[in-house]
């Protein structure tokens, strides 16, 4: 394997995550929550004077966001708390969007497979006189499990 499997299995996932965010239509939130969460910790940056560098800004940025709260990095001024809250209320109503995104995704894809499957069902039984033994077995074991799972 080479060293960048890890980026590239991140990387694909990321590319689902971005499609399923899309398909379901919550692009513009996502992308603001990023942008904000980016110049939020610019912002903090710039103001903090107990937070030296960006990444310092991001992490705190994340820690907020997450409602960690490791208390490993402060703030002091009222633009940097203030920007803390609007973070934190915005990653709590994005995190709700996404986990509908996500729920509304599955079952699209559940009841895409049961449409699927119950169309081929309904085939088999349009064409019973074609099927040989084997496909008769099968077709009547899914009717015996339906049953039972019913």
């Amino acid at each position: 394997r080479s060293t960048l499997f890890p980026y590239t299995t991140l990387f694909r996932s990321a590319l689902a995550f971005w499609s399923i965010v899309k398909r379901c239509r919550a692009e513009k939130i996502t992308f603001g929550f990023f942008v904000s969460f980016f110049i939020v910790s610019l912002i903090i940056m710039i103001r903090e004077p107990g937070i030296c560098t960006y990444g310092q800004a991001m992490w705190y940025t994340f820690v907020s966001c997450t409602t960690i709260g490791f208390g490993d990095i402060t703030v002091s001024t009222a633009l940097s708390r203030l920007l803390t809250v609007y973070m934190t209320l915005y990653e709590i109503i994005w995190i709700a969007i996404l986990s509908g995104v996500i729920v509304s995704h599955y079952l699209e894809v559940i009841t895409r497979r049961e449409k699927i499957t119950a169309t081929e069902f309904l085939d088999k039984l349009e064409h019973l006189t074609e099927l040989d033994k084997n496909e008769l077995q099968e077709l009547s074991d899914k009717v015996r499990e339906f049953r039972k799972n019913s």
